[in-house]
Order: structure tokens, then C-alpha cells, then sequence
């Protein structure tokens, strides 16, 4: 009768620290970016100075399907101002009409 022996091989320290580093590492670097998310709307305003006028009137948002950018628009001293924003993104873009006579 002959017996089959089944032989064992052990990883070799190196490799095992080196996958345990890149473990860590990549779960550390997970959890930094699941904390940043949201952060948009807490953080506080890094404007620059401003002036005591203060145009609070409501804007006029227009919606668009998921997957394209919104857009808000609104009158500011006789020039109309469109701001497009994405959701949460840190990206937004600015037309200014001088003049608008809707304004």
C-alpha cells in the first residue's frame, strides 16, 4: 500500500507582512475617503470679504434628468446669473448675462 503525503508550503514571512501592509493600507485609505464625503456642506464658508448688501431673494432652480447638471439662476443689479452644479461635486460653472432686460 502506498500512502500519498500531502506537503504543505508555508508563505514566506516577507510576503505575508508585504499583504498584510497593502491590507492595512488600503483599508486606512478606504475610511479617509468615506469621512470626506459630505463634507461640502459642513465645511465653513471660505468666501471672500463681504459687502452689507445682501440679495436673499429666492433663485429659480432648473432641474434636469439624473445624470446632467442642474442649474440655478437669479437677477443681481440688473445682470442675470446662471450657476450649473452637479449634485455634491466640488465643480460648478458661471455665465453672467450683463443687462438682462428680464431682470
Amino acid at each position: 500500500m502506498t500512502e500519498t503525503k500531502t506537503e504543505t508550503k508555508r508563505v514566506p514571512r516577507t510576503i505575508r507582512v508585504r499583504t498584510v501592509a497593502i491590507l492595512v493600507a488600503t483599508l486606512l485609505a478606504l475610511g479617509f475617503g468615506a469621512t470626506a464625503c459630505g463634507a461640502k456642506f459642513t465645511e465653513p464658508f471660505k468666501d471672500a470679504p463681504r459687502s452689507r448688501v445682501d440679495n436673499g431673494d429666492p433663485a429659480d432652480l432648473i432641474r434636469f434628468p439624473d445624470g446632467f447638471s442642474n442649474a440655478a439662476t437669479k437677477c443681481d443689479h440688473g445682470n442675470r446669473v446662471y450657476v450649473a452644479y452637479h449634485g455634491d461635486s466640488a465643480y460648478a460653472a458661471l455665465a453672467v448675462v450683463p443687462g438682462d432686460p428680464t431682470c
